[in-house]
C-alpha cells in the first residue's frame, strides 16, 4: 500500500504545545526531571537505580537530550574513575512547578484515568 501524504498546516508545525511535548514529553524525560528535582544532584547509577525499568541506554539518551535542551547540566570531575553528576539548570528548575501541577492532577484523577 502507498501512503498518501497530506499537506500539513504550517501553524500546526509551529504549535508550542506540539513542540514542547516533542522535546521532553516522552516517558523517561519527565521522570528524570522529577528525580533530579526531588533528590538534587545525582549520579547516573543513582538515577538508574530509581528508574529500574529504564534501560541504561535509554537513560543515557534521555540525559543527553535533556542536556541539549538546557534542562539539566552534566558535570564531569577529572578523577579516576571519572565521576559525572547531573542536576537541574535554572531553566529546568523553572519547569518543575508545571510538572508538579501535572503530577498533582494525575494523582487526583488517577482512578478515573485507569478505569478507562
Amino acid at each position: 500500500m502507498r501512503k498518501i501524504k497530506k499537506p500539513v498546516d504550517p501553524n500546526y508545525l509551529e504549535c508550542p504545545i506540539r513542540n514542547v511535548i516533542e522535546k521532553f514529553g516522552d516517558k523517561w524525560s519527565l521522570l528524570v526531571l522529577y528525580h533530579l528535582d526531588v533528590h538534587g544532584t545525582m549520579r547516573f547509577n543513582s538515577i538508574h537505580r530509581d528508574m529500574a525499568d529504564c534501560s541504561q541506554k535509554m537513560l543515557s539518551q534521555t540525559l543527553k537530550r535533556l542536556e541539549q535542551l538546557y534542562l539539566i547540566s552534566r558535570r564531569l570531575y577529572p578523577e579516576v574513575p571519572p565521576r559525572v553528576e547531573y542536576g537541574l539548570t535554572e531553566t529546568g528548575k523553572s519547569l518543575m512547578p508545571h510538572i508538579k501541577s501535572l503530577i498533582d492532577w494525575a494523582k487526583a484523577y488517577a482512578a478515573e484515568m485507569t478505569s478507562i
